[in-house]
């Protein structure tokens, strides 16, 4: 894969009266043809690691910028996947790393303000699930993104956003079958609330496959624990680990999403 460059950077974002300045790094195509199309990630509970930064190579390699954003760091956390696992205000209030990621992904030079998408992994799934979802803060303007990947997501998120859903941009969904800490099963209980906008939803569920399944190189383990919201009283214990064979699959099912929502 050729090199790609890669600037440390800082993404301002509203929260609570202050401005945060969230860190993060940008990954930018070797060699760009012009302005190009840009997707900003988003952790799950343990912070950045290696499958986000994995991911964001392949994208540049691939032709886009990718702009990992680092949700904890600037609030002070490290890893929330413990007993207390977050809570729904603390995922509605991370919802907002999300718009100003984009706003700020918008602004910058060699880059297409109007194909911009965002991708979730676990936790930071369920954040992009509620962004999705919900639209825009205002509810007057459509979403800025043209796209959304959610990998392995939290769904239950969604649980309060109501009975009739609607879907706006085209959204995958890559989830293992044998995910028990944020299983299919609710992800699908979910798909069957959406009532418009059905049609732009695609699914992947990778046979074998447990959560974290792009974490290559880690053997699956249980984790007695971690907080579990499909457990009852939301604890405890849950399945993680590597997937080669889904993640070659997921790697080839990303490509012609994006290529196929962002490129033409």
């Amino acid at each position: 894969m050729p090199a790609t460059a890669q600037q440390n950077v800082r993404v301002p974002v509203e929260q609570g009266g202050r401005t945060i300045q969230l860190s993060a790094q940008l990954f930018r195509p070797a060699q760009p043809t012009g302005p190009v199309p840009a997707v900003a990630l988003f952790h799950g509970c343990g912070g950045p690691g290696q499958n986000t930064a994995r991911m964001a190579g392949l994208l540049a390699f691939w032709g886009y910028a990718a702009l990992v954003v680092d949700s904890f760091s600037a609030r002070g956390l490290k890893d929330v996947c413990g007993r207390n696992w977050p809570t729904q205000a603390a995922a509605e209030a991370r919802a907002g790393d999300i718009d100003a990621a984009l706003a700020w992904l918008a602004q910058q030079p060699g880059i297409d303000a109007r194909r911009l998408a965002y991708m979730g992994y676990s936790y930071g799934g369920g954040v992009a699930l509620l962004r999705a979802l919900s639209g825009n803060p205002d509810n007057r303007s459509p979403p800025v993104a043209r796209a959304v990947v959610l990998v392995y997501p939290d769904c239950a998120l969604a649980d309060p956003l109501g009975q009739r859903l609607t879907v706006r941009q085209p959204t995958l969904l890559a989830m293992g079958a044998l995910d028990d800490w944020t299983p299919v099963s609710q992800c699908r209980a979910l798909l069957e609330r959406v009532v418009r906008g059905q049609e732009l939803v695609e699914t992947k569920v990778y046979p074998g496959a447990h959560h974290s399944f792009d974490a290559l190189g880690l053997p699956v383990r249980y984790l007695d624990g971690v907080g579990n919201r499909s457990k009852p009283g939301g604890c405890c214990g849950a399945h993680y680990g590597a997937h080669e064979p889904a993640w070659k699959q997921f790697v080839v099912d990303v490509r012609a999403f994006l290529d196929k929502a962002l490129k033409l």
